[in-house]
């Protein structure tokens, strides 16, 4: 029998007023000076762990800029005071992190150019970049590709009328969990994507992600690069951006530990593509963390199918009224892998909007998904509109699904749902197939293909839809 669980949970919580937190601006001046002050606060294996990654960005050149530090302090602080997760822990409940806890982590220390992956892209039409380990390793803008005043490179190439705009929001962000302190201790470069007021960019820019040193399941030796991409879209600018990961071997045994940061101002837009297609034998986790002005708008399409261990989380701030932002996913589990979705949005202004579908395939027996879906609609959210939606197929004996769609409504004038459905392809859908004279197996590819093609479809570029449904085709 395969697995389900849903825990759903519905707060109407009543307005109660509350004294606010005080937060600490204690900062240390340096992250040696830090993990000397905190060591005995520390879980040991975090504080070997952030020791190697302070060592492995000596030989960085990039990473010696003030954003970038000011990240890596902060990230000190809140990395050795926070244990490695555990099943214990609910944001890990169903989720085991034991596959990176005892492995051998070596953060990859030096940047090197790797010609087999450089060599072997298929092109793209669009301005990019080519990220290995977490280094800038190739960027292609053509002539025409941008319009005056963006930008997009390395924080260390920003035009000095920039840096300042830049630096106010760099390290600004609210604190995420280990993972999130783990990249900010460990980034050797920032990548910067910059929208100027009032302009629209038409091409998308695309971001590739390669690991370029794997290490050795015999070992356990697990090499880990912490990407970070910042990305800025100033009042009535839009952009869409494209991140595809991708492991270059099947068995390639490595963990890439991702942050994306994006502020969208007043009446911008960003219409943000994911694609992970790592080693079915690495470890992929993932924070994007968005922060919305006033009638903005941000919408992520997704599709998830690679890493034996894949996660990604989540976190969109609403900070003015009239906000939109739809998240539309799609998780595959095609052999021994946990895929996982922490979502949060946050809606704190009069007449938000929020749209909410999931979508995960099991097709393994040693499979599992886990959603985690949380809107929070807070007291001054009037007439907010939000809408979850998560629905899952479970196509093996065991194959496991864990779902905790979670709406909290403290507002009284909204209108807001949720739902979540788990099951196997329906035996009326099939029937209606092998009546037709079409063989059940035929049937049922048909199903499986069309069941995630309702996300496919939302990629905004013909290239990218392309490439996600030949992909999902294939290991199908």
């Amino acid at each position: 029998m395969a697995a389900a669980t849903v825990l759903g949970r519905l707060s109407l919580i009543p307005n109660l007023s509350s004294k606010p937190k005080l937060k600490s601006n204690r900062r240390t001046t340096s992250t040696s000076v830090s993990i000397r002050a905190q060591a005995s606060f520390s879980d040991p294996f975090v504080l070997q762990l952030a020791e190697s990654l302070e060592d492995s960005l000596s030989a960085s050149p990039s990473s010696s800029s003030l954003p970038l530090q000011r990240i890596r302090d902060s990230s000190a602080e809140t990395l050795l005071s926070t244990p490695w997760p555990s099943r214990k822990d609910e944001p890990f409940r169903f989720t085991d992190t034991s596959f990176i806890r005892f492995s051998q982590i070596e953060p990859v220390s030096t940047h090197q150019r790797n010609s087999e992956i450089l060599d072997n892209l298929t092109e793209t039409q669009f301005p990019n970049a080519v990220i290995i380990d977490g280094f800038v390793s190739s960027l292609t803008i053509g002539p025409s590709d941008l319009p005056d005043g963006v930008y997009f490179g390395s924080f260390s190439g920003l035009p000095d009328e920039l840096t300042n705009r830049v630096s106010e929001f760099i390290g600004n962000f609210d604190s995420g969990d280990l993972f999130w302190s783990i990249n900010g201790m460990g980034a050797p470069d920032l990548v910067v994507i910059y929208v100027p007021e009032g302009c629209k960019v038409e091409n998308p820019i695309y971001l590739r992600y390669f690991c370029g040193e794997t290490g050795d399941r015999e070992s356990k030796r697990l090499p880990v690069s912490n990407p970070r991409v910042f990305v800025l879209v100033e009042e009535g600018g839009e952009i869409g951006i494209v991140e595809e990961f991708v492991g270059k071997d099947e068995e390639g045994f490595y963990w890439t530990n991702p942050v994306l940061e994006v502020v969208v101002q007043k009446n911008g837009k960003l219409k943000h593509s994911y694609l992970q297609k790592e080693s079915m034998a690495s470890a992929h986790v993932k924070w994007t963390f968005v922060r919305q002005e006033a009638e903005s708008e941000y919408e992520l399409v997704e599709v998830s199918t690679g890493g034996k261990l894949g996660r990604h989380n989540v976190h969109v701030q609403q900070l003015g009224p009239d906000t939109l932002t739809e998240l539309t996913t799609f998780h595959m589990c095609v052999n021994e892998q946990t895929l996982d979705l922490h979502s949060k949005i946050v809606l704190d202004h009069p007449r938000g909007s929020s749209r909410q579908l999931h979508k995960c395939i099991v097709a393994h027996s040693s499979g599992q998904a886990v959603f985690d879906g949380n809107v929070r609609v807070n007291r001054l959210a009037q007439q907010t509109n939000a809408r979850q939606l998560t629905r899952s197929l479970l196509l093996k004996p065991r194959a496991t699904v864990n779902i905790k769609p979670n709406l909290q409504i403290i507002a009284d004038d909204v209108k807001c749902s949720h739902g979540a459905a788990i099951s196997d392809l329906e035996e009326d859908q099939l029937f209606y197939f092998q009546a037709r004279g079409i063989d059940l197996e035929t049937a049922r590819r048909a199903l499986i293909s069309s069941f995630g093609s309702e996300v496919i479809e939302k990629f905004p570029n013909r290239e990218i839809r392309d490439q996600a449904r030949n992909h999902v085709k294939g290991l199908l």
